[in-house]
């Protein structure tokens, strides 16, 4: 039985590199060595809570120095995080916990209101982020390291709606998270132990928890957390704390390409990566005209860890792309049409984007059927719709449950948005 856990990415840190700025988020700056205390400080709060290996813990929180450790807590105690989204209601909220089964909501005071009242309605108790979270690690033994977790025990459950109603949770293993950080540190983006990467994308979600936490802290890098987007004030930090790295989705670069006309001081920026939906090759090149940096645009699910596809360095960048798959990742395109098996198709063809590799989710929690229609073959079927070029390029049209008739043509989002 081979064993990993997530947070081996943090503990791994604080015994390499442990006076290293790790995380900055305001006034706060903590080293790993801090971070990773403070972890075992509040895993061990859990513990004496009754949190138990494998069991879920519930986490709502914004982008501030208490999620990652609060994460990594969680993880050291063995059990599962259930990032909680911060824009949902409190019903959607009591379904989250319900149906993920959380024995605890880990619950920052901003979305108190909110969390507490879905919490009460299910049963689930909850602990407040900040004084009451500090109080009982203070009181707590800390653990001496993390839990012995199997590689394929379940580590976070994403809750998506994907195309059909109802949230469902995908369950990501320490092996999935564990792979897709460090392909996305080392194989796909360059990241280097110097650099120093804005975390503004919310990191409840797969995009900014692999990508912006996880991966800069597989690399020994640092974190800069601004809790809530602005554009102005994201050049104002990055120039202020030398970052170099910014991942963000196609609206930030948007807001970031204006907000640069107003600007002083730009930021260097090295490495951009965009991902969460389609970047319109116009706004690509009025952001790479007003920073002088490249895009690398990429596509992953929260079913895939969620990194599948990006534009990396080595195979060159071609706008309008999402690249090529991450190392040890197939992306491919099948028919569509044909649901109960795999069928590939020549490059150039339309069809459904399939996913296999060490990224692809265990399935969905609770859920054998669903599971079941989304790994076929031992592909993940994404029920989005694209294609690969002679070059092995992969272009997202859109989603298969999209796709609007006019005229008698079909037109793609994607296109219009163009």
């Amino acid at each position: 039985m081979a064993t990993l856990s997530v947070a081996a990415v943090l503990a791994e840190n604080a015994r390499r590199r442990p006076h290293k700025t790790a995380l900055v988020e305001g006034a706060v700056r903590l080293s790993f060595a801090e971070v990773w205390q403070r972890a075992r400080a509040r895993a061990g709060a859990l513990v004496e809570r009754g949190v138990r290996p494998g069991d879920r813990v519930a986490l709502m929180a914004p982008n501030t120095a208490e999620f990652p450790v609060a994460y990594y807590a969680i993880a050291a105690a063995g059990a599962v995080v259930v990032p909680v989204h911060l824009l949902l209601s409190e019903p959607e909220v009591e379904h989250v916990l319900k149906d993920s089964g959380a024995r605890l909501l880990l619950c920052h005071p901003a979305q108190a209101d909110t969390g507490t009242a879905a919490a009460r309605a299910v049963g689930v108790d909850v602990v407040t982020l900040g004084e009451e979270f500090d109080r009982l690690a203070a009181d707590a033994e800390p653990l001496p390291s993390y839990v012995t977790r199997d590689a394929d025990d379940p580590a976070v459950v994403f809750y998506t709606s994907g195309t059909t109603g109802v949230p469902k949770g995908a369950v990501l293993s320490h092996f999935n998270l564990v792979m897709n950080a460090t392909v996305s540190a080392f194989d796909a983006n360059d990241v280097r132990p110097d650099d120093i990467a804005l975390g503004a994308l919310p990191l409840f979600h797969a995009f900014g928890q692999t990508v912006s936490l996880n991966s800069t802290w597989r690399a020994g890098a640092t974190l800069v957390l601004l809790p809530r987007f602005d554009a102005a004030r994201a050049i104002e930090l990055m120039v202020k704390e030398g970052v170099n790295t910014f991942h963000g989705v196609p609206t930030m670069f948007v807001a970031l390409a204006a907000a640069a006309q107003e600007a002083e001081v730009l930021p260097e920026l090295r490495v951009c990566v965009s991902g969460g939906a389609s970047l319109p090759v116009a706004v690509l090149e009025r952001f790479e005209a007003a920073f002088g940096a490249k895009i690398h645009e990429g596509y992953g699910l929260s079913e895939t860890s969620p990194a599948a596809a990006v534009n990396q360095p080595v195979f060159g960048v071609k706008p309008g792309t999402v690249g090529h798959p991450l190392w040890g990742v197939d992306v491919e395109i099948a028919r569509a049409e044909t649901e109960d098996r795999i069928e590939l198709l020549a490059p150039g063809e339309l069809g459904e984007v399939v996913v296999r590799g060490h990224n692809v989710f265990s399935g969905y929690l609770g859920r054998p059927e669903a599971t079941a229609e989304a790994l076929v073959d031992g592909w993940f079927r994404t029920g989005d719709l694209g294609t690969k070029d002679d070059e092995g390029f992969i272009r997202i049209v859109d989603r298969k449950k999209d796709v609007v008739i006019r005229g008698g043509y079909n037109v793609y989002p994607r296109e219009v948005e163009e």
